[in-house]
């Protein structure tokens, strides 16, 4: 650890917000921005504290001056978290579209093992209830206050206690742990999912989980690891869309991400 491989770099003059709209430029191309309803965007690296960052994102992409938004922010899992708000809002009847943001550039320090894993990358989803490619068929969360990475206002680089605690006590006990308390509140199977996607920046040991739960090799979703490097809040929705490009009707994906807990989603694609 760290893998060999590359890692994605955004260039001098881009941050979170800039490589976010990027992405809301592709996931809306073709679409009619005049009846998206809200915006959210979900980082740990916000260019600005107070200045609402979502707003920003909106403009630029040219959506209503009536567009909801909103920033998730401090947690890696603020990816997911916003896409089950998104969810909500639209399941509720409150909205019928919300374009979800999920970016992250952050610099490692020097020397650590977090310069050599962390990616800059963005990702969007829209969420809403027409002509939908995947529908959402459960989600189920789990939260800790696992102090493995922290940054307090002011600093430039992340702290982190020592990979074994992080590897062991986090990710292999939280991300397994939000993974089979969804198989098992919705009755299910490792076996009826076509993909499985979850974030474990340690490769032995993503296998080694793989392994526990009784999945095929076939079923594990590629973690971008070698290529692009951990992408932080949008990196369990880069693997989410990287299934669904792959994806087949009747397909069904398990998305987790971790971060002071961890989100399991259940997608099941359409026709």
């Amino acid at each position: 650890f760290p893998p060999p491989g590359e890692k994605a770099v955004a260039n001098w003059d881009e941050d979170s917000i800039s490589i976010a709209a990027g992405a809301g430029i592709d996931c809306l191309t073709g679409m009619e921005r005049e009846k998206v309803d809200g915006l959210y965007f979900a980082t740990t690296s916000q260019p600005y504290m107070v200045r609402q960052n979502s707003t920003i994102i909106a403009s630029a992409l040219d959506l209503r001056p009536d567009t909801r938004t909103g920033d998730f922010v401090a947690c890696t899992k603020s990816g997911t978290g916003a896409l089950l708000s998104a969810f909500d809002a639209v399941n509720g009847g409150t909205a019928n579209s919300i374009l979800v943001c999920a970016a992250d550039c952050r610099t490692g320090k020097p020397g650590s093992p977090q310069e050599h894993l962390f990616g800059d990358g963005a990702a969007a989803l829209l969420m809403g209830n027409e002509e939908v490619i995947a529908t959402l068929e459960g989600h189920y969360s789990v939260s800790y206050d696992f102090p493995d990475r922290w940054k307090s206002a002011g600093e430039k680089f992340e702290h982190a206690w020592e990979d074994r605690f992080i590897r062991d006590e986090g990710y292999k006990r939280i991300v397994l742990e939000a993974i089979t308390g969804l198989l098992k509140k919705y009755n299910l199977d490792v076996k009826d999912l076509a993909k499985l996607a979850y974030c474990f920046p340690y490769p032995r040991d993503h296998a080694a989980v793989a392994k526990k739960l009784g999945a095929d090799p076939s079923q594990i979703q590629d973690t971008m690891l070698t290529t692009v490097g951990d992408t932080g809040s949008a990196y369990s929705l880069m693997m989410l869309v990287a299934a669904l490009e792959e994806a087949k009707p009747g397909d069904k994906i398990l998305v987790a991400s971790y971060g002071n807990g961890s989100d399991a989603l259940l997608f099941q694609v359409t026709d």
